[in-house]
């Protein structure tokens, strides 16, 4: 023991050669502070044991839940939203099935990933909808860029360091981090230039070193070279008196890369130009490059510029379509559109509610289209056209916002107007028809989404339920989504209601669905509680339900809103026509 003892470095030593180094490397600007740690107290063979860990993703997504959800904020690309929640399904799927399956799959020599690769233009929506799709199946999710990356690590960044940053992304948690995704944008970048003699040796390389993180591989966590990582295993070792390797898996990490490919259709179209049959004649003339990149085929990847084993661990190819100005307005009137809900973030720091009319933001789509940047150009569309409100209303007394077309087309004029107090009975009365317009609109929204929506959130999407959605939107800043199970948690509370009274009277009473809205709206406007509402309904309805329980033998009862909003009349009504029945 002695003899094994004197093999392992004193920590203080450690930390003394690790300060040694920094201060050689950094002079004095970096010091290494040690904090203090308590003895640890020796691990019984009882402490020991393992812990039985709790399943870190529960995935039962089919593929047509996930375009569903994905409709909800992302407009257009039909094919890519396919694509990607079929195959990233699929992905997550044989996980679950490998983990939970007695067969001998796990045993299988190779495993083919649905490493996804993606093309398509700036601002169309590539990165927002991996991130939804992360957000969904709740697994840690980093995005890199490839021009940022060596083959070395030595220049810009490791490969590798996008694993490490999934374990940051799942707070430490490798188990998790090892079902992640790790999205890589502008690959393009890296295939290798054409237009050189000879090995494009830097591009290539990081081509290389994207392989086996790829495919398979083990990816230490502790970064060679790295003092802080050093330090980090020291602090370790100090508290657990072991010197553990930790790494990640790749073998379940789902890569997702994507670029804009500009040269790619130029020799997609080339290709099918010089094919004597097929469908080469019907595009030779067509001006959209993205109807060549629908027909991309491996052969034209390696072309460009990847090599084939990249371009082979990337099976899966979808095409995101270029966004027109029509399809930039359905963005910004979409209601869970980050970007109208960020603006109006924006003003209500400064206690100013804002509406927009359904003109301004057509004509803010317009602008954004002639930016040519894609739905990014939404945002400086939208900045610039509300930038001079949102420096001087937060001075004034204005509270309500209108956005019309008039503060879009001539903003100076509109300030004018909005500041001066004689207009303000006139604005008020233009802010609150935008709100009854907003309304109107997500009570479309919701009756056109209301089958897809009511399975999903498990809430019944009745015409007076739609009217405390809307309601509920339009006062509130979130997203449909949110919204919608902010009112189904409202709606659970009430249905226990009916469990309260049955415990407490031994009454059955049902609460009909006008019912339940009526006491959401209560909750909402009047911020009462469930306790509120029980003594009121014990009051309410106790006596006279027990007197008709004791004369008729009947004791489950509806309640409706009409009873709700006058119950003495409901529980006369009750008492009339029961005692009279035969």
């Amino acid at each position: 023991m002695k003899e094994h003892n004197e093999k392992i470095p004193d920590p203080k030593e450690i930390e003394k050669e690790i300060g040694d180094f920094l201060a050689k490397k950094f002079g004095g600007s970096v010091k290494m502070v040690s904090p203090l740690v308590l003895p640890q107290e020796v691990s019984t063979e009882k402490d020991e044991k393992p812990i039985k860990k709790e399943k870190k993703i529960d995935f039962d997504l089919k593929p047509e839940d996930l375009i569903s959800y994905l409709d909800q904020y992302i407009v257009k690309q039909d094919n890519a939203k396919t694509i990607l929640a079929t195959k990233i399904c699929t992905h997550f799927n044989r996980i679950k099935r490998a983990e939970t399956s007695s067969d001998d799959i796990k045993d299988m020599v190779g495993n083919i990933k649905n490493n996804i690769l993606m093309f398509g233009p700036t601002g169309v929506g590539k990165t927002y909808l991996i991130k939804l799709i992360a957000k969904k199946i709740r697994v840690p999710f980093v995005k890199g860029d490839a021009t940022k990356f060596s083959e070395t690590g030595y220049v810009g960044g490791d490969v590798e360091d996008l694993v490490r940053d999934l374990v940051r992304e799942a707070d430490g948690d490798i188990e998790l981090a090892q079902y992640g995704i790790i999205y890589i944008d502008e690959i393009d970048k890296i295939a290798s230039n054409r237009n050189i003699i000879g090995v494009d040796v830097s591009r290539s390389g990081v081509q290389r070193a994207l392989l086996k993180p790829m495919e398979e591989t083990e990816v230490d966590l502790k970064v060679p070279h790295d003092p802080i990582s050093m330090i980090q295993e020291i602090e370790r070792f100090r508290k657990t008196g072991k010197r553990d390797k930790r790494t990640v898996n790749t073998n379940n990490i789902l890569f997702i890369m994507s670029g804009a490919f500009g040269d790619l259709a130029q020799i997609v179209k080339k290709r099918i130009a010089d094919q004597e049959i097929g469908f080469g004649a019907n595009l030779k003339d067509s001006r959209e490059d993205i109807d060549f990149l629908k027909h991309v085929k491996a052969e034209d990847l390696i072309e460009f510029g990847f090599e084939s084993e990249f371009v082979g661990r990337l099976p899966i190819r979808a095409v995101f379509e270029k966004l027109t100005e029509e399809d930039l307005f359905e963005i910004l009137k979409n209601p869970s559109n980050l970007i109208i809900l960020g603006k109006k973030l924006d003003f209500a720091a400064y206690g100013i509610d804002i509406k927009f009319e359904e003109k301004a933001l057509s004509i803010l789509a317009k602008n954004a289209f002639n930016e040519n940047i894609g739905a990014r150009g939404l945002v400086s569309a939208v900045e610039k056209a509300l930038l001079l409100f949102e420096k001087k209303l937060p001075s004034s007394d204005i509270k309500k916002f209108p956005v019309t077309v008039s503060v879009i087309e001539n903003p100076e004029r509109s300030l004018e107007t909005l500041l001066a107090p004689s207009n303000r009975d006139k604005i008020n009365e233009t802010f609150e028809k935008l709100s009854l317009e907003e309304r109107e609109f997500i009570k479309e929204y919701l009756n056109s989404n209301k089958k897809n929506l009511a399975g999903k959130y498990g809430l019944t999407l009745t015409p007076s339920r739609i009217e405390v959605v809307a309601a509920y939107y339009s006062i509130h800043i979130m997203d449909i989504e949110k919204v919608i199970k902010k009112i189904k948690s409202y709606y659970d509370e009430i249905k226990k209601i009916e469990l309260y009274f049955y415990k407490n009277h031994d009454i059955n009473i049902v609460m009909e669905e006008d019912a339940v809205d009526l006491i959401i709206e209560q909750f909402e406007n009047f911020a009462i509680t469930i306790e509120d509402f029980n003594k009121k309904l014990s009051f309410d309805f106790e006596h006279g339900l027990k007197l008709i329980r004791e004369k008729t033998g009947r004791n489950r009862f509806f309640i409706t809103k009409k009873a709700l909003l006058d119950p003495v009349a409901f529980i006369s009504n009750l008492i009339r026509d029961e005692l009279s029945m035969p």
